[in-house]
């Protein structure tokens, strides 16, 4: 007896199910990365009781909530603890170098597409450590994502004992985190020093207030030009004069943006120009 054909790739439910995250987040799956659709799908495939990825369209057709659901399982949600610890090293000299210009208010920082959480809560370990031995205040934090459940888990600051060594000493652990069954919570005196928002940065109202620091590391990689260029342009928006940008290692303004330029003073990290951002990237 012969083996019955293979099930044909359904390429129409992919297509649709990578438009559907784009249309909601600006951010894009290339065509050789498809196979992230099925296999990013496939807990959540299981847990509604379908096989297909053409049924799962189906439902999202059906309810807006299991779109939200596929979009969140869709994100890229990779991070952890201290991640490029130079670089976060660099992020806490130049708020020192800030301090000592003698600035009379608390410096802001801004972790935009923060994930689960490891980015803002190595940021304020960071600063908590530093400012307890010269009695400075500490920076407000923002922390912002598109994912609501990614924000959930960040608010909840609750880690898996995998999670938690990813780039956390044990001294770190025992100082700022209480073991809960199987799991690591961060204090709540830690995770009080972060406000965390949801927000797209392609088209969501940005927080108020402008920011000496802002973090959007790893974001820019999946968006189109056009939509890098407007986020970018955005950013400078609520930078104040003589901010720094910190992007991730395989990103760059250059050729993306006139808004920032790189930093003389903080090799990798970049400042604000000067130039206004372009109108045409409102228009995107």
């Amino acid at each position: 007896m012969l083996n019955p054909a293979p099930h044909p790739r359904p390429t129409g439910a992919l297509n649709v199910l990578a438009a559907l995250l784009e249309s909601r987040t600006g951010q894009q799956i290339a065509a050789n990365r498809e196979w992230r659709i099925e296999t990013a799908l496939k807990p959540l495939l299981r847990d509604r009781g379908l096989e297909t990825l053409d049924e799962l369209v189906g439902e999202v057709l059906r309810s807006p909530a299991v779109g939200d659901l596929v979009v969140d399982a869709l994100l890229n949600q990779e991070s952890s603890f201290f991640r490029d610890a130079a670089v976060l090293d660099m992020v806490a000299e130049a708020v020192d170098a800030m301090r000592a210009e003698g600035l009379n208010r608390r410096l802001r920082i801004w972790s935009a597409g923060c994930s689960l959480g490891q980015e803002p809560l190595s940021l304020a370990m960071l600063f908590s450590e530093r400012d307890e031995k010269t009695g400075a205040v500490s920076p407000e934090i923002v922390a912002t994502d598109v994912s609501e459940q990614a924000l959930s888990r960040a608010r909840a600051g609750r880690y898996s004992q995998f999670e938690i060594q990813r780039g956390l000493p044990i001294r770190r652990m025992m100082q700022w985190f209480d073991t809960v069954g199987g799991d690591w919570v961060a204090k709540p005196e830690l995770v009080r020093q972060i406000s965390f928002r949801k927000l797209n940065l392609v088209a969501d109202p940005l927080p108020i207030g402008r920011f000496d620091v802002i973090l959007c590391r790893n974001v820019l990689l999946y968006l189109s030009p056009a939509l890098r260029r407007r986020v970018l342009d955005r950013l400078a928006e609520v930078a104040r004069p003589g901010a720094l940008l910190v992007l991730g290692a395989g990103e760059t303004v250059i050729g993306q943006t006139e808004a920032f330029r790189p930093s003389p003073r903080y090799r990798g990290l970049y400042e604000p120009s000067g130039v206004m951002p372009c109108a045409r990237a409102a228009a995107v």
